[in-house]
């Protein structure tokens, strides 16, 4: 077994234990202190895996970066069509979130900060990550004529991806994360009534 393996499995945990943290209060908030206990271990023992409570989120944000790019591509190679496609790109981002609430919490926190940070950075691509992926979704639906004519494909990825986001801060406002997936489906319909062209207006559970 390689000796790093100890330190990633630390790195695993700690990263764990900061989400779900997150989860319950503001990210700011939360000490290495209390992540040290969640681990099962010593403070300083934390400095040994990070360098500082920055390196913590920044490894939570590069975690989520990967696993929800991960679920979302997943997500839409189960459809052989654009439109079913983005539907389930959409509810997979719902179900993100509902499962780790901890991650919107740290990104609306860190937007709030008036100058650049390396956490802005990490965020901005995991965006554009994100752009890329509903891009192609959208050009392709835009190449089979299932798009309102002229749809501006860039303004559709940030209808999209504000649609989503508008369901986290109510969510999170409401303190009923679980709620996102009730509304959702009513949200994403609204969307697709917007950019589908009149005869893909369908059940976007349909698949042509």
């Amino acid at each position: 077994m390689s000796l790093k393996q100890p330190t990633e499995t630390r790195q695993a945990a700690l990263v764990a234990a900061a989400l779900a943290l997150a989860a319950e209060r503001s990210p700011a908030t939360v000490t290495t202190a209390e992540l040290a206990q969640a681990v099962g271990i010593t403070q300083g023992a934390v400095f040994r895996h990070f360098e500082n409570k920055e390196a913590i989120w920044l490894a939570v944000i590069d975690h989520a970066h990967h696993t929800l790019l991960n679920r979302l591509q997943t997500a839409a190679s189960a459809h052989a069509t654009p439109l079913p496609a983005l539907h389930a790109v959409f509810m997979a981002h719902v179900d993100f979130v509902v499962e780790h609430p901890g991650v919107p919490r740290l990104i609306f926190q860190e937007l709030q900060q008036p100058h650049d940070t390396p956490l802005k950075a990490r965020v901005r691509r995991l965006m554009h990550d994100y752009r890329l992926l509903l891009t192609r979704l959208l050009q392709q639906a835009q190449d089979q004529q299932a798009l309102q004519p002229g749809t501006d494909l860039q303004a559709a990825a940030v209808l999209f991806i504000g649609s989503v986001q508008g369901l986290v801060m109510q969510s999170l406002l409401s303190g009923q994360v679980g709620a996102m997936r009730v509304q959702a489906p009513v949200v994403y319909q609204l969307l697709q009534q917007a950019l589908a062209a009149p005869r893909h207006t369908h059940s976007p559970q349909e698949t042509p």
